[in-house]
């Protein structure tokens, strides 16, 4: 199978090269707070499955020695995912990470290959529209770190962002999701205020 390698510039934060947006109302979000949501996957592999399928992909060593790295940004090779999902192979060079972002709907899981991986996640369900400023509550922030063979499940409304902060090392990860990302909100954060800043489309990774 051909793989198409992808990379980028560093993306060490959620507002590198995205247009800023008006500002709205403020609204709170706290671990309970409601938000509105999208439609339930009829079917499809579950969190679970997702994740079995990132840390199996994950210690098979001749796909990972075959993503090429690159010093300055991120490559991404396309994988099959289980049953119609979406998964990919990411490295990571010192210093690189996502900004915060959530995955349109989607559920999903990673999982680190080599070396570690920072996640900065939010314990709270946000407002999917209808918003372009949120100030958080106090503790929903949520922290791990993710060395290698270890991965994470999460639902349809994650936002995290994930970032390699070793200053000489790469890392390796793979992700999957269900179903193939429709959109990824991007988001900056000052202290407690979340900003929606952009909202990206397969297109523009693919």
């Amino acid at each position: 199978m051909s793989l198409p390698v992808h990379s980028s510039a560093p993306d060490t934060t959620a507002t590198a090269g995205l247009s800023t947006a008006t500002a709205g109302p403020s609204t709170a979000a706290s671990p309970s707070g409601a938000a509105s949501s999208s439609a339930s996957p009829s079917s499809g592999p579950t969190p679970a499955e997702l994740l079995d399928f990132v840390r199996r992909t994950a210690t098979d060593t001749e796909l990972i020695s075959s993503l090429p790295l690159d010093p300055e940004g991120r490559t991404w090779i396309r994988l099959d995912g289980p049953a119609g999902s979406e998964a990919w192979l990411i490295g990571w060079p010192p210093g690189t990470g996502t900004g915060w972002h959530d995955h349109g709907g989607s559920h999903g899981a990673f999982a680190t290959a080599a070396g570690a991986l920072k996640e900065d996640s939010l314990a709270a369900r946000l407002p999917t529209e209808g918003w372009k400023t949120l100030e958080l509550a106090e503790g929903v922030d949520r922290e791990r770190k993710l060395t290698a063979g270890e991965g994470r499940a999460f639902g349809r409304h994650h936002v995290h962002e994930v970032r390699n902060e070793s200053g000489a090392d790469h890392a390796i990860s793979v992700h999957a999701y269900f179903p193939p990302l429709p959109l990824m909100r991007r988001y900056s954060r000052t202290g407690a205020v979340l900003r929606l800043e952009h909202v990206e489309r397969p297109e523009e990774w693919q």
